[in-house]
Parts: C-alpha cells; structure tokens; sequence
C-alpha cells in the first residue's frame, strides 16, 4: 500500500468505539475464541496462577507521562491511563495485554484516531484474528484483521506486544506451545491419579477347588453383603482367603511431577520459583532481595516494551523530541520494608540527594512546602543553600567565619 492508501485508510479508522461507518468490530466484542475455556490458562493451575501474578502486578503500575522528569497531562496520557475505551479502565486495558501476550505471545491493540490523528480510543483485540505482514510496496509492517471483512492497519496504528522474536518472526512466541510437552506429562499425571483415588476398594477372593458353581456364588454374593453393611469391614472365613488388591497411587509421585513443572513454568516465563510458591532452590534475607531479583529478571524487560512501544506510536516525533516520555513507576515494588525505607530516607536527606517533600509523595503524603521543599545537608541539618557564614558549628553553638 503506498502512502494515499494509507491516509484512505486510517481515515476509515476514525470511529468511536468497536463500530463504524466503514467497519465494524461489535461481534467480536466480549467474545470467547477457539474454545478458551477450555484452554491451558483456565485448566492449569501453575499457567493461571503466573499469568494472573504478571498480568496483576503489571497492570498495576502507575503510569505517568513526563517531560525532563516533570509530570505532564495531555489528551493521549488521559486516554491510555484513564480512559482507553468506553468498556473499561486503564489497568483492565493492561491486564487484558498481559493475560494475551502470556497466553499466545501476542497481545494487539487498536489505536482509534480522530479527524485531526488524535488519540480517541484504545481498544485491545484477540490476537488470534491478526496477521502481521510486510507490505512489499512501502516496506512496511502492517496487520490483517479477519471479522466480517478483512481490514488493514499500519503498525503505527496498532499496539503490539510480544513474547522473544527471531530476526525472521514477525509475532512472538507462545510460552504454552514451548510448554506443551510438560502440561501434557502433568496432565497425565493429574489424572492417573485422580483415577488411582477414585477406583473402589478391590480384592481377590480365593477358595478351593472342590467348591462348586453354587457355592462359589454364594460366597461371592454373601461377600458383597457383608462388604455393603459392615462399612468396609471383613471377617475371613475358614476356606477363604481375602486379599486386597493395592491402588497404585503414591502422592510422592505427584509431589515430584508439580516440583517439576513449577520449574518448567518458572524458567518459560522467566519468573523466580518462589513466584509460583515453591521455596526450593532458593533463600532469601528479606522481602527487597525477593522482588530485586523479579523486578529486575522478568519486569524490567516486559515494562521496557510497553514503554517503548506507547512512545513510538502514542506520542509524535515533535512530542518526543520535546522531552515527551512514558514511564511506569516500578519504586513501589522496591521500596523494601520500613525498617530498610526509613535508613533509604534518613541518608537520602541527609546528604541532599531527597527533599523532605519528595519523600512524603513517595509515601502517599500530601507536600507541605517551606524548608520541606528544599534540599538538607548534615552539619546537622541546615539547607544546602545556606551561607557557610551563617552555618553553626557542634562547639558552643557559635557561628563559622
């Protein structure tokens, strides 16, 4: 498609919602696809649980927009951090990418723009119905869409997140497909066991030859009776013998095969073992060593393509250029527990690096401006901008000349 056809079809994109004059994406709206109920991510207790921790943690993140460090608000940070679309919040918008991206490697998103190619809504769509493609006319990538009709979207049009990519791969890899062996062997194993627990008790019953056809009912049938009204108990009889046939279900077996499929989970997806509550193979001092390792082996990287991705395609070269950024705020994950937060503080101040103000914001505090807006050096304390002449010393309170 060559540029005309590309501002064609963006302006056929100009729409508020899931429908349009020119398309029309309601049906898929809310929409279940390819049996998902029945997929691994609603079977599978270890996928449900790290895809619902990632896509939990992730979505909730603040979000902010700077500028050389400054908060701004505008339209765009407006619709993506408050308002995507009129079926749902921001942190909803993220948790649906997340969920995706982990459970197929791809998570899209529509960007509606309006007359002017300003933002107007952001609406995610199931990856299973998207295509990407270079287009041999520009050299472009761009998305097929399958609904109703096909339609075409530039990739400054669409938000994509993926799982690792190959230099010839357009789309991400699943982490279900690399995983499909194991939830298979673990699949298995759940129901080999479910089907050893739930057999009836089971016996062998032996008597002599010289017993009859008759006799040899009657004990069977005097068996039974005596099993059913006794609760499970049996009393052997002179000529028989009563043998209990052993279910072949050892709940080490099973411990063994979940041990083994965390760590499989845990490595596909680049999360910590403890992530899926296992303790093996691992030792932690504190709380803050425990997310250090997860925010800066599996969160780092995920939140560096959203954040990159969110610049190139929501913000304009002059937006950009000016000092525009998103970012999403990772401290609170960091922040340790209060004895740790409190030493962080106390040096912080006392070597200029923090305002007393900036400190209150990061713990959920309102400002209270005056001295608190400027920065501390010990000596102890006065502002940092205070004359040497007007500085105390410890020594009788005098002044320093």
């Amino acid at each position: 498609m060559n540029i005309f056809e590309r501002l064609k079809l963006s302006a056929k994109m100009v729409a508020a919602g899931w429908k349009g004059e020119s398309y029309d994406f309601s049906h898929w709206e809310g929409r279940k696809f390819w049996g998902i109920d029945n997929s691994n991510l609603a079977t599978n207790e270890n996928i449900f649980s790290v895809i619902s921790r990632l896509s939990n943690i992730f979505s909730s993140l603040p979000l902010k927009l700077y500028q050389s460090y400054d908060y701004k608000t505008t339209n765009t940070f407006d619709v993506i951090a408050n308002n995507p679309n009129h079926n749902m919040t921001s942190m909803e918008l993220f948790n649906k990418l997340e969920v995706s991206r982990n459970e197929t490697g791809n998570a899209y998103a529509i960007i509606f723009r309006d007359i002017r190619s300003q933002i107007e809504k952001i609406a995610p769509i199931e990856s299973a119905y998207v295509m990407p493609f270079i287009n041999r006319d520009d050299g472009d990538l761009w998305y097929k869409v399958n609904g109703s009709q096909t339609y075409y979207f530039h990739n400054m049009d669409m938000l994509h997140f993926k799982h690792i990519t190959g230099v010839g791969r357009l789309e991400g890899i699943s982490p279900l497909k690399v995983l499909n062996n194991t939830l298979r062997f673990d699949k298995a194993v759940q129901d080999f066991s479910l089907s050893e627990m739930e057999k009836k008790e089971s016996f062998v019953l032996s008597y002599g030859t010289n017993v009859d056809e008759k006799k040899r009912k009657e004990i069977i049938a005097h068996f039974k009776r005596f099993y059913a009204e006794n609760g499970g108990i049996l009393f052997k009889e002179p000529g028989v013998d009563i043998t209990e046939i052993k279910k072949q279900y050892f709940s080490s077996d099973t411990i063994a095969s979940e041990q083994i499929t965390r760590a499989r989970v845990a490595n596909v997806f680049n999360v910590p073992l403890f992530f899926l509550n296992d303790s093996e193979g691992g030792s932690y001092s504190s709380h803050e060593q425990l997310m250090i390792q997860f925010v800066q082996m599996t969160l780092t990287p995920i939140i560096r393509q959203y954040e990159q991705e969110l610049n190139r395609k929501l913000l304009t070269q002059a937006e950009r250029m000016d000092g525009f950024y998103f970012k999403f705020n990772i401290g609170s994950l960091l922040r340790g527990d209060v004895t740790a937060r409190t030493a962080f503080y106390q040096m912080m101040i006392r070597s200029a690096g923090m305002k007393p103000d900036e400190i209150r914001q990061l713990e959920d505090l309102p400002p209270v401006g005056g001295n608190a807006e400027k920065l501390w050096i010990s000596g102890d304390l006065y502002p940092l901008d205070l004359p040497i002449a007007e500085r105390k010393t410890d020594k009788g309170g005098e002044k320093n000349e």
